[in-house]
């Protein structure tokens, strides 16, 4: 994740907390909403700055490299433009992921599609965009076997297999994506599983990249690197046996895990291309093309749900706080809280941090269900109603990909920055459901169609 000024970028978040009150963003019961998120767009830049530079000083100069956002972890197409704009593509996931890149305005020539169940007209539409794209399975490259020969030549989109290595689980086991048993790529280490994919890289000279995405929260970097290293052994393998450079670039994926403790973005970008170094030096001397497909590292750190308290009570001597944001917005934090905890920072009505002695308070949200909460017995100084909390580290997987628990609205998401003066600025990113669109997500419109 960025390499950024984290004192900097708390105090952005304080005066756009005090902003957004003021601008009547959120807040007061009778005139503003009680629910809104904000992305800090300074930080998002500075993040891209940080993964682009900490490759660039390690590559020779002229080494193809595409940092690709993963854009499942915020489907939002202006943060899509702005990561674009700051030399960003996309790795998408999906005909939406897909359809959110072009809006965005990404060419197809910067775009990856990795799926473990593309169908054929996925694979057909990237083959004619020339969108890159990695083959998951035997049956998917059988399907690519009658396809590729359709296509535009003009096109010419890269085509790879994703690889797992089978290197191991971290912390998170849903979010292990390199187990012996994942359900994702070509398993490496099953027998005989090695020497059928040489084979099937010479028999197609258009197999000309290899794939693993072996990090994700929860993995730690050596873990990460060790799966890299895998990958790059097998290249060497295929064009060792090719007698020449067949694969010609690496797509190593993403996963660098968040600091959700603190303010301070650790591990850095920078931190983790030192791993890469130490454990396969060879990925740095411009043999290969690389590309990485990063998404919670780049955009966490720069996103903040901010919600209203509407009541406090006390249950069993417990006090409770029950705000407007809960499983909609941070639903692994309610449904898996000891792999998913998040801080809570408390204002005043006014956007003000709160300060006083520390008191065990559970922080709740709005759903109707009993584990619908943002934090249990967590030392906050006292909530009051009126009141704001502040949920850190959210910009990604968390308000971007909203859950429709009791058809609860999208909140409206505005990106924010401060001018030199302290004048904080807000733009809007994705505006709020009204329930008018709940309805006719719901089938409002075919009310008799089972009549």
């Amino acid at each position: 994740m960025a390499d950024m000024d984290t004192e900097g970028a708390a105090a952005r978040r304080d005066l756009a907390v005090r902003a957004a009150v003021e601008q009547g963003l959120v807040g007061g019961a009778d005139t503003a909403e009680p629910l809104t998120c904000l992305l800090d767009t300074a930080g998002i830049r500075a993040s891209a700055a940080a993964l682009t530079g900490a490759f660039a000083a390690a590559l020779p100069p002229g080494t193809p490299v595409l940092h690709a956002f993963a854009v499942k972890a915020a489907p939002l197409v202006p943060v899509l433009r702005l990561l674009a704009d700051a030399g960003l593509g996309c790795e998408v996931a999906s005909p939406g992921e897909l359809a959110l890149a072009r809006a965005a305005g990404v060419p197809a020539g910067r775009t990856v599609l990795d799926s473990p169940a593309k169908t054929v007209a996925e694979l057909r539409e990237a083959l004619e965009l020339g969108i890159a794209l990695n083959a998951d399975n035997p049956q998917e490259l059988a399907r690519l076997d009658a396809l590729v020969g359709r296509a535009p030549a003009s096109t010419a989109a890269p085509v790879g297999l994703r690889i797992n290595p089978q290197t191991g689980a971290g912390a998170i086991d849903a979010l292990s994506t390199a187990t012996a048993t994942s359900k994702f790529g070509f398993a490496l280490c099953d027998p005989g599983a090695r020497e059928w994919l040489v084979r099937a890289c010479l028999d197609r000279p258009w197999l000309t990249r290899l794939h693993i995405h072996s990090g994700s929260q929860g993995v730690p970097l050596a873990l990460i690197a060790e799966g890299v290293r895998e990958l790059h052994a097998l290249a060497e393998e295929i064009n060792a046996a090719a007698g020449r450079r067949r694969i010609d670039t690496l797509d190593i994926g993403g996963g660098l895990p968040v600091n959700f403790a603190s303010d301070e973005a650790t591990p850095t970008f920078a931190q983790y291309v030192a791993a890469l170094r130490e454990a396969v030096p060879a990925l740095f001397d411009g043999s290969y093309g690389l590309v990485t497909e990063f998404g919670r590292s780049l955009l966490a750190k720069h996103g903040l749900v901010l919600a209203r308290v509407e009541y406090t009570k006390t249950s069993g001597s417990r006090p409770i706080a029950l705000t407007h944001a809960g499983v909609q917005v941070a639903t692994r934090t309610a449904y898996a809280p000891a792999a998913w905890p998040v801080r809570i920072l408390p204002y005043d009505a006014k956007g003000t941090p709160r300060t006083g002695d520390p008191v065990a308070q559970d922080i709740a949200g709005p759903a109707c269900f009993a584990g619908d909460l943002l934090a249990a017995a967590r030392e906050l100084p006292r909530i009051a109603p009126g009141d704001l909390i502040g949920v850190p580290d959210t910009g990604a997987y968390f308000f971007t990909a909203h859950y429709g628990y009791n058809s609860l609205p999208r909140p409206a998401v505005h990106g924010f920055t401060v001018t030199d003066s302290g004048e904080v600025r807000f733009r809007l990113v994705r505006p709020a459901q009204d329930v008018s669109e709940i309805v006719s997500e719901a089938g409002g419109d075919l009310r008799d169609a089972l009549l």
